[in-house]
């Protein structure tokens, strides 16, 4: 693919970022053509600032140009959310990975996007703190690409996700202004949340050049528990308890019984057989964690469980959760084709959305697997397929669309941390009604009257006809 930018922005961005700080090589521009949804566009030019005001300019440039903008963290998004589908510029942070301060005292640290989230956890350690986001791509991903689809993870269940843990956030408009939002304060309230606004929004509003975000302290002591059911209703039926009693678990993890499988001939777990499994932990001092250990293993029992036991020590700990974080990758032994979907229930009615996929599964005969976040009611459900099988690719088509449709009528959301991007983005008119859209389409124009930052992803345009079956081209790409 030529290059198609004008010939005097590409000189202005040369001076800007001066040598090796635009990319315009086809074959350099290539490894940001793509993310882990296994989408690909190829960008027109790579743009590698290392300030803020390198990226203020980039935007005011580009705006001028009217040429799309789509930022990149380290492409380990699934739904498409950081693939430059209409060329223009991709903006990569990965030069704007300095963490300008740990203040242990205010419990916060100030990073810019480019930091990994595992650098952050290694470099909190030392000072018994650390971020509560840990999604399964924490020691790659960046804390720009957590922000941008306000990343979970199995701590999520207690300490909350990204939206959860920042205080303040820095960003540039598609307008090119600098702005700020929030302060290093636990309380506030002094305007509009709008920190909150950017988190989670995949970079179509701004594009964020600062954090500082709310530090925990480490918990002096975990326990493990491992707890065996007969099959996924009693398991979801004993999350529904967990969740009810005054322990909150520190984890909560739910894995059916082919995931148990899985952990065991791929990640040499050594597990009985079981139709589903709880990953429970609980975290605290020595005066607490002994009695919250006892309180969730009680709830953990139940009609259905075939037993509850800790892990006999940490090495035991580590390859279960190790396995856990390897299904995703596995699965992929068990069909060429994945349809990963991440969505969210609220907790109580968990039962009934492990229901309604198996149900789905049942019909459309299809294998469908299930693990995720139980705790806060995110399961990651897999349609597993063949892509070369014409029949079985709109099976699973209508099987995504059933487990969506699903989720709404289970007061759910289509995603919990993945976000939207593309993926998703054509299913929005069926998870929020027009006045709700064109009211996020409001806000866009707001922080970006010319549409250049991230175009078509999240909201479907005002002109698209929506159908059912949008995401699924790209998705069987996978």
């Amino acid at each position: 693919m030529a290059n198609i930018l004008p010939a005097v922005l590409i000189d202005e961005l040369n001076r800007l970022l001066q040598k090796g700080g635009l990319l315009l090589d086809a074959s350099e521009r290539l490894a940001y053509s793509y993310d882990n949804s296994r989408r690909q566009s190829l960008p027109d030019a790579v743009a590698l600032p290392t300030t803020r005001e390198q990226v203020q300019r980039i935007v005011q440039l580009c705006r001028a140009h009217r040429i799309a903008i789509t930022a990149r963290g380290r492409g380990s998004n699934t739904t498409g959310a950081s693939v430059p589908i209409e060329g223009g510029i991709v903006v990569s942070f990965e030069r704007m990975n300095r963490i300008l301060a740990i203040r242990p005292g205010d419990r916060i640290a100030i990073v810019e996007p480019g930091v990994l989230n595992g650098d952050l956890q290694l470099a909190l350690r030392g000072q018994g703190l650390f971020w509560p986001p840990d999604p399964t791509s924490a020691p790659y991903c960046s804390i720009g690409g957590n922000l941008a689809c306000n990343a979970g993870g199995p701590r999520a269940v207690k300490y909350g996700a990204t939206r959860d843990n920042v205080l303040a956030l820095t960003a540039v408009t598609g307008c090119g202004e600098l702005v700020r939002f929030g302060a290093a304060t636990t309380k506030g309230a002094s305007g509009y949340d709008l920190s909150r606004l950017l988190i989670g929004s995949e970079g179509t509003l701004a594009l964020i050049v600062e954090a500082t975000l709310r530090l925990t302290p480490i918990a002096p002591q975990r326990r493990a528990l491992r707890a065996l059911y007969r099959d996924v209703d009693s398991a979801a039926a004993a999350v529904s308890r967990l969740m009810a009693q005054p322990v909150t678990p520190s984890m909560l993890e739910f894995m059916d019984g082919e995931c148990l499988r899985l952990a065991r001939e791929v990640g040499g777990v050594d597990l009985p057989e079981a139709g589903a499994l709880l990953m429970i932990e609980a975290d605290g001092d020595a005066s607490t964690v002994d009695a919250a250990v006892i309180a969730l293993a009680l709830s953990a029992n139940g009609e259905g469980c075939l037993g509850v036991d800790s892990a006999p020590d940490e090495l035991a700990r580590e390859k279960l959760w190790s396995a856990r974080k390897a299904l995703s990758p596995a699965l992929r032994t068990l069909a060429a084709g994945k349809i990963n979907e991440d969505v969210v229930v609220p907790v109580s009615r968990i039962p009934e959305l492990v229901a309604a996929v198996a149900a789905i599964a049942a019909i459309l005969s299809l294998k469908i697997v299930c693990f995720g976040h139980a705790g806060n009611g995110n399961l990651h459900v897999n349609i597993l397929y063949d892509p070369a099988n014409a029949d079985e690719c709109a099976r699973a088509e209508s099987a995504m669309v059933q487990v969506f449709d699903a989720v709404l009528a289970l007061e759910g959301q289509l995603s919990g941390e993945h976000g939207i991007g593309l993926a998703k983005r054509d299913f929005m008119t069926l998870a929020f009604d027009a006045a709700t859209l064109d009211a996020m389409r409001a806000i866009k124009r707001a922080f970006d009257p010319d549409g250049i930052l991230n175009p078509g992803k999240v909201i479907p345009s005002w002109v698209d006809a929506p159908e059912r079956s949008g995401g699924f081209n790209h998705q069987v790409q996978r």
